[in-house]
Order: C-alpha cells, then structure tokens, then sequence
C-alpha cells in the first residue's frame, strides 16, 4: 500500500511541474519584452528589440537552454541536427544557466562558441520570459521575416511544426 501511495503521489508531482502549453499562443512581443537585456559572450549589454532587428528579413529560431538543464543536454544534437537542415535561417540561442562562469563554461562545454550565444544576466524571472510564459526548457520559437512571432510554443527540436513553420515561411 506504502509503494502504492509513493507511486501516486510521485505521478501527481510530476504531473505538476510538467511543462504545460501557454492557453494564449502570442504572435508578437510586447514593448516590456523588446527591452528585456541579455549580455552576449564578451559580456556586452543587448535587448531583444537590437537581436531581432539584427536579423529582420531572415527566419530566425530561439533556442532557449542551460548547461545544467537535463533535458536541454539531451535534445542538443536535434537542435545541431535542425540548425545543419536549415542553413539559410538564423538561430540564435539563450542561455538560462546561473551565473556569467556557468554560462562560459556551458559554451566551451557544449562546443556552442561559434554559434550566436546571449545569456539572461537578470535569472530566470524578467520581462521577455515571463511575456513569452517560459516555464520550462528546452524551448524553441521561429520568428518570421518581420520580427514577428511564427511558432510560439515547441518543447523539442523534433517538433515537426518548427520545420513545417520554416518551410512555409520562406516560400
């Protein structure tokens, strides 16, 4: 009865914390989000507004991630995999990990330093996060030509409607 009761309350906890889809599915960002700052590799200070006007006119997909994240670790040769399908868009990837060293040593780690790498310097809790209800990673958005919103809500690189987004966006 005890192994039974554990199991149950094991299954409901994780139920819980499981990563659940935003009810509302955005196409745009709002103006507290566009000035969210993120700090690139050298440790230079960028909104979101400066990095997506950087690739306005392309097709650009955000991979949020952290070295520590488990799950981020093991969808990373998806996501390479994806981004090696799809050499004409752009990727640009977030970093969720705890501190600048964590962040530097996830890249070096993860063989990540040529890519385009930002960092959230204020944690986890900050205006683009919580505008675009990021409550779990790995997560993946395509935004389309115009800075817009595309793809609002994939949890994995294998997410069939990343690349069914991509390719109808640049017929």
């Amino acid at each position: 009865m005890k192994k039974l009761f554990l199991l149950f309350t094991i299954g409901i906890f994780g139920l819980g914390c499981s990563q659940q889809a935003p009810k509302v599915l955005k196409t745009s960002f709002s103006k507290e989000a566009l000035i969210q700052k993120v700090e690139n590799e050298e440790g230079k200070t960028v909104t979101i507004q400066q990095i997506l006007d950087q690739h306005k006119g392309k097709v650009l997909v955000l991979d949020f991630w952290a070295g520590w994240c488990r799950d981020c670790l093991k969808a990373l040769p998806k996501a390479k995999e994806l981004e090696d399908n799809n050499k004409n868009i752009d990727f640009v990837f977030l970093s969720l990990d705890r501190s600048k060293e964590g962040f530097d040593k996830s890249l070096e780690r993860f063989d990540m330093k040529d890519k385009e790498n930002y960092w959230f310097a204020s944690g986890w809790k900050n205006d683009f996060n919580n505008y675009i209800d990021l409550n779990w990673i790995p997560r993946y958005m395509v935004i389309d030509q115009k800075s817009n919103i595309a793809k609002y809500y994939a949890i994995s690189p294998e997410d069939p409607d990343i690349q069914a987004t991509i390719e109808r966006l640049l017929k």
